[in-house]
């Protein structure tokens, strides 16, 4: 029986009556209103046509002529995206293809490859590689990451805007220092007020009272015979330099020095960055003529050929009693040379001319038989220099009784044998008559280390410093093992973007190696943040792929 509600007939779904024919009486109950009440729309619903909702591969993105000035903008930068990724991975391939030719003119067997290319050779995997080597090994995997050019341009070029402008920020404090306090510092200009402050003070009637007469703060001469011009001044070297420190904020301090040609001083000037916008520019070694306190050139005035990259300056702590009190625990102060103004540099040396003595040739000697031990080392070193560096590191600490770095010949000799390097005894006793300069039979560790095994370049160890700053944000020259976790980021690992292994199995492998040899279990120092990547740096033949393997986990 076919029924009716609301004038819609009980027939099969697929076929839908039209209401245009006749209609078939209604109930009594309703109304032309009610049924306007019950149904607002329309009587017929056009069928849905699913297959048009369908996406076609053929399709095409098709951006009108006549779009909007936004859709233009997003798809400008978007062509500039697609241009840069397309230099960067032409630069990688071709770089890539340089490498693989240079390893096959050295393997002497082909790779064994296991799931990944990251598998090491099997002459290479020896027995003495412990599952720590081989963790530490996967951080070198992103030197393999794509190098984008232009970007890292950018950034490189925005570095170097800040970087002048701190120089400029600093020079200028210099002169208006110098400039300044140059007449009222001299020793001139204490003889009046000497002889009066001598002379009794007898009450004469004819004086006017004191209340009365003209007082003056300080009597200044105007001329004197060292008085400073800005002329004099300009003849400068400006360099930056850092603390040769295992404590991270002193290590991590920026110091920008000038030396002048004029009388042959120097003066070292500290850089401190307040939050974003607040800079201050305080003076950290004072102006005046120094001398080295070591080495070969021990008591020997500083002159301008001893200004270059990589030297190192020398002070005594007890000359400048404004330091900070962890840099005055030791006796020495040694600054290192990162950067110098070198045109200025070159053309000041054309002017001055200094003779040549045999200390420079003695210098060049020592650094060649340092080089020779160097280069063994690193042979014993291969694929386990993470996990030798942070544990030689560990172990000089918990031998050094009195905490002042300082150790004997012994314990050097033993230490060499217990992490199984191999140095022979010409070497180390020759070595050893190098370092101990002060004949009081002991080095500190720190030297020794730098001398026998070698360091980073300065290039490589601004990224490291950049790196802990960037987790430091205290300055207190360690990092918690909860913020180091949360700022490490293995996503672009290319065995994480592979699928070979997850982001998380990385960050805990590189924690594991990390503070595995650390003096606390719940931080790290910024000497052994440097030793691990110190150990990583052995490995890296290339300065750039040194720095990727820290611009990319830290983001800097």
């Amino acid at each position: 029986m076919d029924l009716e509600v609301k004038g819609i007939a009980t027939s099969p779904r697929n076929q839908i009556q039209s209401f245009s024919g006749k209609k078939k009486p209604l109930q009594e109950e309703w109304t032309s209103k009610s049924w306007t009440m019950q149904n607002p729309c329309l009587p017929v619903v056009p069928q849905l046509d699913l297959g048009s909702l369908v996406d076609s591969d053929d399709e095409e993105d098709i951006i009108p002529e006549n779009s909007l000035s936004s859709a233009g903008k997003y798809k400008l930068k978007y062509e500039q995206y697609k241009t840069e990724m397309k230099e960067g991975y032409k630069w990688y391939s071709q770089r890539k293809a340089e490498k693989t030719k240079s390893n096959i003119t050295h393997e002497q067997s082909p790779r064994n490859k296991i799931g990944d290319k990251y598998v090491q050779k099997e002459e290479e995997i020896t027995d003495d590689l412990t599952s720590l080597d081989r963790k530490a090994l996967l951080q070198q995997g992103y030197a393999d990451n794509p190098y984008n050019a232009l970007q890292n341009t950018r950034k490189s070029d925005s570095e170097i805007v800040v970087a002048e402008k701190k120089k400029q920020t600093v020079a200028e404090q210099v002169m208006i220092d110098q400039l300044s306090r140059a007449v009222i510092s001299d020793p001139e200009q204490n003889v009046t007020t000497e002889k009066q402050a001598s002379a009794p003070i007898l009450p004469e009637s004819n004086i006017a009272p004191l209340r009365v007469r003209k007082r003056t703060l300080h009597e200044t001469k105007i001329r004197t015979q060292s008085a400073l011009t800005e002329n004099m001044l300009s003849h400068k070297v400006q360099f930056d330099s850092r603390i040769i420190s295992r404590n991270g904020r002193d290590a991590c301090r920026e110091l920008i020095g000038f030396f002048f040609t004029h009388d042959q001083s120097l003066t070292i000037y500290e850089y401190r960055k307040f939050g974003k916008n607040r800079t201050n520019v305080l003076p950290f070694i004072q102006k005046n003529i120094y001398s080295h306190q070591r080495g070969r050139r021990k008591g020997k005035q500083y002159q301008l050929g001893d200004f270059y990259i990589g030297a190192n300056l020398t002070f005594l702590s007890s000359d400048h009693p404004r330091l900070p009190e962890s840099i005055k625990e030791n006796t020495l102060l040694i600054l290192r040379i990162t950067n110098i103004d070198q045109i200025v540099l070159d053309s000041l040396r054309t002017d001055s001319v200094e003779h040549e003595d045999d200390i420079n040739s003695q210098e060049a000697n020592d650094r060649l038989a340092f080089k020779a031990i160097q280069d063994k080392l690193k042979k014993q070193l291969h694929k386990r220099g993470v996990r030798i560096l942070t544990g030689l590191a560990k172990y000089f600490q918990q031998i050094d009784k009195e905490g002042n770095g300082l150790l004997d010949k012994a314990d050097f000799e033993h230490a060499l044998k217990l992490f199984h390097l191999e140095v022979s005894e010409k070497d180390f006793e020759s070595s050893w008559l190098i370092l101990n300069d002060n004949g009081n039979g002991k080095v500190d560790y720190g030297e020794f280390k730098r001398a026998i095994i070698g360091e980073m370049n300065e290039y490589r160890k601004s990224f490291v410093r950049k790196a802990f700053m960037k987790l430091d944000f205290n300055k207190t020259g360690s990092v918690p093992i909860i913020d180091i976790r949360k700022c490490y980021c293995a996503k672009k690992h290319p065995q994480v973007i592979s699928g070979h292994t997850t982001e998380e199995e990385i960050k805990l492998s590189f924690l594991e190696t990390l503070k595995g040899d650390c003096s606390k279990s719940d931080g790290v120092s910024y000497g052994e943040f440097e030793d691990y990547y110190e150990g990583l740096s052995i490995e890296i033949v290339d300065d750039e792929d040194f720095v990727n393997i820290l611009r990319t986990p830290w983001g800097i």
